[in-house]
C-alpha cells in the first residue's frame, strides 16, 4: 500500500515543491545532533515521501477535528553536494572529495500554520473557518510559538505549490543542472532538479534586474523579488531543489527553464515577438494543468 501511495499520491492534487538544503553548520549547534539523527533515519527518499504522505492522510482522518501536525516527529530530507575544492593540487590529489551532506527539515508545524493563514486570508476564508475550527487554530498557534521559542529565528526551507509550478521558480534553474528522473511501472513519479544557491541567486537577480527595466508591471517580478529575499536567508553552500512531484508525468521532458530564460532575454532586448512566443510555449504546457484544479 505504501508504495502505491507514493506512486499515485492517493489521488491528491498535483503538488510541487521548492526546497533549500543546508550544510549542518548552518543550523544552531544545539540542533545538530537531532538533525544528524533524523537524517540517518531517512533510509531512502521514497521512504520519506511515503511517511510524509501517510502522516498527512492520517491527520485528515484523525478524530477530534484537528488537522494540524503536532511536531512530535519531523521528517528530514538529505542530499549531497560535492565538497568544495581546497585548491591544494591541480589534479585534485589530496583534496577532500567526500560528499557533503545537506539537510532540509520538513518543518510541518510552521508550514501548516502558514498554509492555514493563507487559506483564511483567501477567497475561501469563510469555508476554511468551518473546516478548521478556531479552537484548533489557536491550539496550533501555541505549537508554532513553542517552535519559535525553542529554535529562535526560523528559516522555512520549503515552498509548495499545487496544480502547477510557479513560473518564477523556473528562473532558478538551467537545462544543464543536475537532475534525477524517478520512474516506476512506466510512469514518471517525479523529476528533481538541483542548483547551488549561488547559481540560483545569480539567475534570480538577473531576472529581477531585467524585468524591472523591461516589464515592471509583470506579476512575475514581485514573485521573483520575494523568491530572491527568501533564498538570501540561507547558507552560501546550500543547494536548491525543484521537485516536480506527480505533475512530472504530464509535462516531462520540460523546457520551462529555457522558455523563462529566453522570454526574459527577449524582453530585455525589446523583442516582444520572441517574448510572446516563449510565453505561449509555457502557457500551452501549464494552463491545462492549472485547469485541472477546477475540474469536477
Amino acid at each position: 500500500m505504501t508504495g502505491n501511495l507514493y506512486r499515485g499520491q492517493a489521488g491528491l492534487p498535483f503538488s510541487s515543491t521548492l526546497r533549500v538544503y543546508e550544510p549542518l553548520e548552518a543550523f544552531p549547534e544545539e540542533q545538530r545532533p537531532a538533525i544528524q539523527a533524523a537524517g540517518a533515519q531517512a533510509v531512502s527518499r521514497a521512504a520519506v515521501e511515503n511517511a510524509e504522505l501517510l502522516a498527512s492522510l492520517g491527520r485528515i482522518t484523525r478524530s477530534g477535528g484537528d488537522p494540524f501536525p503536532t511536531g512530535r516527529t519531523d521528517l528530514m530530507r538529505v542530499t549531497t553536494a560535492p565538497a568544495p575544492d581546497d585548491g591544494t593540487s591541480d589534479d585534485g590529489a589530496g583534496a577532500d572529495t567526500e560528499p557533503v551532506l545537506l539537510y532540509c527539515p520538513s518543518q510541518l508545524v510552521l508550514r501548516a500554520g502558514l498554509a492555514a493563514n493563507a487559506l483564511m486570508e483567501g477567497i475561501h476564508g469563510p469555508l476554511a473557518e468551518l473546516l478548521i475550527p478556531e479552537e484548533q487554530r489557536d491550539r496550533h498557534q501555541e505549537r508554532i510559538d513553542q517552535v519559535k521559542a525553542r529554535d529562535g529565528s526560523i528559516r522555512v526551507h520549503t515552498r509548495a505549490s499545487t496544480w502547477g509550478i510557479p513560473f518564477s521558480w523556473f528562473s532558478l534553474f538551467m537545462e544543464s543542472d543536475r537532475k534525477d528522473v524517478v520512474e516506476a511501472a512506466g510512469r514518471i513519479l517525479t523529476v528533481r532538479v538541483w542548483a547551488s544557491i549561488t547559481d540560483a541567486l545569480e539567475r534570480a537577480r538577473y531576472a529581477v534586474a531585467n524585468l524591472a527595466l523591461a516589464a515592471p508591471d509583470l506579476d512575475m517580478l514581485d514573485d521573483l523579488a520575494q523568491l530572491t529575499e527568501w533564498l538570501e536567508q540561507f547558507h552560501v553552500n546550500s543547494m536548491v531543489e525543484l521537485d516536480y512531484g506527480a505533475v512530472a508525468d504530464k509535462v516531462y521532458p520540460d523546457e520551462s527553464p529555457m522558455d523563462i530564460r529566453l522570454g526574459i532575454e527577449c524582453l530585455a532586448e525589446g523583442d516582444m515577438t520572441g517574448a510572446a512566443a516563449a510565453y505561449r510555449r509555457l502557457a500551452s504546457r501549464w494552463i491545462p494543468i492549472r485547469q485541472l484544479a477546477r475540474a469536477s
